[in-house]
């Protein structure tokens, strides 16, 4: 290497250090108090495997082991998850005291998540003639699996928990191209069929047994507005038995989709739709 590309390479080094030293956003470098990406996504593998143990726990194991080795899994997120609550609550300014009562109650809803997931897979299995069986759903749909941690993530958002169900739902958003918002309220039997593309906006209210196909969108109108419309109603409502079929966009708080509609691909929908109604791209 040139004696001058050595210069110029510490006169690079000297300018990005230098570029740290104020009070911007991106310069937060306070790593020890700070929420742990790494050790979330952490946390959220090994919910999966209390969610699915004969599915996501080590093979290594036997059966007549599986508890002890569920019982050691269960108090290391126990450990792990405290932590990190502990973390967001600082970070944002707020009581952590409660961090550990917060803990125990998101896990202590384990049994009711694993109860809805259930009807998820049940709604897959009955939804897709595809599907070879529910283990197939369970170990290789990326739906199912998006489905799952925002299952886990929304109970913490109810829980007054910041930051962490949002890292929950977009480890799940990068590794299936779902992007669901822990916010968002979705009924018992819900399927997504493929699901690349499809997102679902923090207000949106999705009732029982809906079924949502690749591309499709759940949004808000128009985000013009930023942070002064934080806390209202943007997404749409979306009743009991609807389908919604690929690359369809339903859009505003105030917009209804009633019970039973059929949404066909590539309907635009930003007004209320009747109860029991068939909605094609066409009639838009």
């Amino acid at each position: 290497m040139k004696p001058n590309d050595e210069k110029r390479i510490e006169e690079v080094v000297n300018m990005i250090l230098s570029d740290y030293e104020d009070d911007r956003t991106v310069n937060h470098i306070d790593i020890c108090n700070q929420p742990d990406k790494k050790a979330i996504v952490d946390v959220v593998e090994k919910l999966l495997k209390i969610l699915y143990p004969g599915y996501y726990s080590d093979k290594v194991y036997r059966i007549y082991t599986l508890k002890n080795n569920m019982s050691a899994t269960i108090e290391d997120v126990i450990f792990h998850l405290n932590k990190q609550i502990s973390i967001v609550l600082k970070y944002q300014g707020k009581d952590d005291s409660d961090s550990e009562k917060i803990t125990l109650e998101f896990m202590s809803r384990i049994p009711r998540i694993r109860k809805t997931l259930e009807t998820d897979v049940e709604a897959g299995f009955e939804g897709d003639p595809a599907a070879a069986g529910m283990d197939e759903i369970i170990l290789s749909y990326p739906g199912f699996f998006a489905i799952s941690i925002y299952r886990m993530a929304h109970e913490l958002s109810l829980l007054g928990v910041p930051m962490i169900p949002r890292i929950m739902t977009e480890y799940a958003h990068g590794k299936t191209g779902i992007d669901i918002h822990p916010g968002a309220t979705i009924g018992d039997y819900f399927f997504i069929d493929h699901g690349t593309g499809i997102v679902i906006g923090e207000t949106t209210v999705i009732g029982d047994h809906v079924k949502i196909y690749q591309g499709v969108t759940l949004g808000g109108l128009s985000t013009r507005g930023g942070q002064s419309l934080k806390g209202k109603k943007r997404h749409p409502t979306i009743g009991n038995n609807v389908t919604i079929y690929s690359n369809a966009s339903i859009l505003g708080g105030e917009t209804i989709i009633g019970d039973n509609v059929v949404v066909g691909g590539n309907a635009f929908i930003v007004n209320s739709v009747e109860e029991g109604a068939r909605v094609s791209a066409k009639q838009q």
